[in-house]
């Protein structure tokens, strides 16, 4: 018997024997179900039940049905919450119980296989482990190479294990319909096939297809500050979600509802809305950083990012220049001088007396603002100093007050009964006019300390700011005037927080959120190269250290991109100067430059060629372009022709289909096609608009230059 021959009948009998376990798997799957169907339908009865019982017994108090908790009855519908999640799970996985397996050998327990799915599932029974979850611990083995030594975290402590082989699976419909053994590298089988398939209007999860490198991240302790730059299609925010999905499932009490991710946009946000419910999970924050300042500041006008962007590509130079400086050090610099002056014009100049008694003296009041007080930021430290001076002048007061009344009580002993019946209305009204004296000198008083009460922030900004024109950097640099002015927090709890397309935010954002978060716990995400938003510096991503410098940082870089062809990445080089993308192998069409002469050609070109890549079975098609004028420019020319959605400020919603937009709504999504209009883009923004814009298409692209 030949060699071929042996190893295809091989090949035969692992295929039986996967499927016979897959038909014996799916079949406990659905026993699983039908016993989470019984069990959720038995404590849904006893909720109902109880819920009754407590309505009549309380039917005459309202007040009691509200106050009343019963410890019985919560870990009921805790319980209920738990098995509706169960069998959400169990539903997922019957389609497709697992797509991998590993076999390894630890030192005391031998060769071992383990099977990873989306979800975990343990038989109740016994307490054996059918499938284990991708987020478990043990699950990184199936992430690291073949014929390497892999960790894992037990309770016991970091295991290591030797990887002795890996398989992936195809399980479609509850069917077998592949089996590869592989090692996870950059030529995996069923990574190339993911990546060969069309884009959708959702980002996708890729518990299939992590990388080793990947796996890293997303792995890392949850008490750090990780900073991934990484190229455009390396997966960064799929990284960063599934680390999100991989924190929660290993740290659920601590962080389950207290997770806040920051896209760059409501565009963005809709496109990643489905990763953490296929993963699983719900109840993570979702928003971006202007609507979060916007809950916090009181003001009402703001130029949001599409109409920053739009005044900086259409050559303002003046608005540029103000842009440039509020995301600068020299602005945070300026905002600590109004600061201190601020400070400087809180301490007093002479000593606070009320009734000839001294309050407090000069240099004292000036010890609270200097050195007693320091901890607490200006305006509340202001308030503190104000409630110690009132209570020091009530304390007087009340001592001024009882003098009154003692001495009036001695007055009316100096009179026989009848001479006080002829004087009692005189007495009365001297008491009641020296009260009221007493009154007065204390509103006084009381008056020349206003000041401690602390202004209005959006007000001290008004007037440090000059005009009345607002935009994200002036909502940052008002927060950062709160956190040094009266504290600042965010009214929900944070213990984790994600922030992608990181590389436009400025330093001064990073400190703000440092402040409004607390939290040592962050994934930040984005690409130096990708920068649109003009900074006073280098990249805000290179000053996260020094602004996190207590806390334990780590920067990741990832030049690997797995989202285009071969052709296009090459094509993408051009652009940038500092990194070289390192593509994938995967190969396709040529990158299609076409140079027009007029608007007629545009027309003609785009006709021709979304209808040639739809022929192509491309489902998402973008034009992209320099700017929203251009886009609805172009959108007018070709409505009447093809089927064409326009994406703007009134329609951020990503579908299927051909649309046009202008390059800055296009960061952070992907198209199977793109269609690039290079047209009068001023050169200090050229190479980044043109690799952002570049590096959105997956199979296709075609650059038409005017």
């Amino acid at each position: 018997m030949s060699n071929d021959l042996k190893d295809q009948l091989k090949k035969q009998l692992e295929v039986a024997i996967e499927e016979e376990r897959l038909e014996h798997v799916i079949k406990i799957i659905n026993d699983e179900i039908l016993k989470c169907i019984e069990k959720r339908k038995h404590i849904t009865n006893a909720i109902l039940e109880y819920r009754k019982n407590v309505l009549e017994e309380f039917k005459d108090d309202e007040d009691k049905i509200i106050e009343y908790f019963d410890h019985e009855n919560y870990v009921k519908e805790e319980n209920f919450k738990s098995t509706d999640r169960k069998l959400k799970e169990l539903t997922v996985l019957k389609s497709s119980p697992y797509f991998g397996k590993v076999t390894f050998r630890e030192e005391d327990y031998g060769i071992e296989d383990i099977y990873i799915g989306r979800f975990g599932v343990t038989l109740e029974e016994t307490f054996e482990p059918l499938i284990i979850d991708w987020r478990a611990p043990i699950s990184a083995l199936f992430y690291s190479n073949s014929g390497t030594i892999g960790q894992y975290n037990s309770p016991e402590g970091e295991i290591t294990a030797s990887i002795l082989g890996r398989v992936q699976y195809i399980i479609k419909r509850g069917k077998l319909e592949g089996l590869f053994n592989s090692n996870i590298d950059i030529k995996d089988d069923i990574l190339q096939m993911v990546l060969s398939k069309n884009s959708s209007d959702k980002l996708k999860d890729i518990v299939m297809t992590i990388q080793q490198e990947q796996n890293e991240i997303i792995r890392q302790d949850k008490n750090k500050i990780l900073v991934v730059d990484g190229v455009a299609g390396s997966g960064k925010t799929t990284i960063a979600l599934h680390r999100v999905a991989y924190l929660i499932y290993n740290y659920r009490n601590l962080l389950e509802n207290k997770v806040l991710i920051l896209g760059p946009n409501r565009i963005f946000i809709d496109y990643i809305s489905n990763v953490l419910p296929t993963l699983g999970e719900t109840g993570v924050f979702q928003t971006t950083f202007l609507d979060l300042a916007l809950d916090l500041v009181d003001v009402d006008d703001v130029i949001d990012t599409k109409d920053v962007m739009e005044r900086i590509l259409n050559k303002d130079k003046d608005f540029e220049k103000k842009v440039i400086y509020k995301r600068s050090l020299r602005f945070m610099e300026d905002l600590d001088k109004l600061v201190i002056k601020l400070e400087e014009d809180s301490y007093f100049n002479d000593a606070v007396f009320f009734r000839d008694k001294v309050i407090a003296t000069k240099e004292e009041i000036k010890a609270m603002f200097t050195k007693d007080f320091t901890s607490l930021p200006l305006f509340r430290r202001s308030k503190k100093i104000k409630r110690i001076l009132f209570s020091r002048i009530r304390d007087v007061r009340d001592e001024e007050f009882r003098s009154i009344e003692m001495r009036y009580k001695e007055k009316k002993k100096e009179f026989t009964p009848e001479e006080l019946i002829l004087h009692i209305n005189d007495l009365e009204f001297k008491r009641k006019l020296e009260i009221r004296e007493l009154v007065r000198d204390v509103i006084e008083v009381k008056a020349t300390l206003s000041y401690l009460d602390g202004k209005n922030i959006e007000k001290i900004y008004e007037e440090f700011n000059g005009n009345k024109e607002y935009t994200e950097e002036d909502l940052v640099a008002i927060l950062y005037l709160k956190a040094k002015l009266m504290g600042l927090r965010l009214n929900r709890e944070i213990k984790h927080l994600v922030i992608d397309e990181a590389q436009d935010y400025s330093p001064l954002q990073f400190i703000v959120l440092k402040e409004l978060v607390n939290t040592k716990s962050m994934t930040i995400v984005g690409d130096s190269n990708q920068q649109l938003i003009p900074i006073g510096s280098n990249s805000s991503l290179s000053s996260i250290k020094d602004i996190f410098s207590e806390d334990s940082v780590e920067m990741f870089k990832l030049n690997k991109s797995y989202r285009s062809t071969k052709e296009i990445m090459e094509y993408s080089n051009m652009y940038i100067d500092d990194i070289s993308i390192v593509p994938m192998v995967r190969t396709g069409d040529s990158v299609n430059e076409i140079l027009v002469k007029d608007e007629k050609e545009i027309k003609e070109y785009i006709i021709e060629l979304a209808t040639s890549l739809k022929k192509k079975n491309l489902e998402n098609i973008a034009i992209i372009t320099k700017n929203l004028s251009q886009s609805k420019y172009i959108y007018d020319l070709l409505k009447e022709d093809i089927s064409l959605k326009l994406i703007d400020k009134e329609n951020l919603h990503i579908a299927e289909g051909t649309m046009i937009m202008p390059s800055y709504y296009a960061k952070g999504l992907e198209f199977d096609g793109a269609i690039i209009i290079e047209e009068d883009i001023q050169e200090r923004y050229k190479d980044n608009l043109m690799y952002i814009m570049c590096t959105r298409a997956l199979h296709n692209l075609i650059v038409i230059k005017k």
